[in-house]
């Protein structure tokens, strides 16, 4: 069954914004550790965001930091990655995941799973 499912890709302009967001059918969402992953063609899948179950804690990968933020709602069951500043590099497929383990606290005990099948975002130069 479908669980996470992405949206909010597109083509965009370098220096541009995209605002992509995750909602989740499960019935774990709140209780989990939540994290955005990006693949660009021929490397392989690399960590981006993550974020605690409130939302208190955020881990960011370097290449992104100060650019993207990770947000989440709750009630919604929502998860969002606000990017700014977008560069050609940042062009990969976005995946969002879930922790498999609900009630985890730290974000570097994460180990992600549930995949949404991506969305696509292209940066031009």
């Amino acid at each position: 069954q479908v669980q996470l499912v992405e949206s909010g890709g597109g083509l965009v302009q370098a220096g541009g914004s995209l605002r992509l967001s995750c909602a989740d059918s499960g019935r774990t969402f709140g209780s989990s550790i939540m994290g955005w992953f990006r693949q660009a063609p021929g490397k392989e899948r690399e960590f981006v965001a993550a974020i605690s179950r409130a939302g208190f804690s955020r881990s960011y990968a370097d290449t992104v930091k100060g650019r993207f933020t990770i947000s989440r709602d709750n009630a919604k069951k929502t998860l969002y990655l606000q990017m700014n500043s977008l560069k050609p590099e940042d062009t990969a497929v976005y995946f969002c995941a879930r922790d498999q383990v609900p009630f985890r606290n730290a974000l570097v005990d994460a180990v992600f799973g549930s995949w949404g099948q991506g969305t696509q975002v292209t940066v031009s130069s």
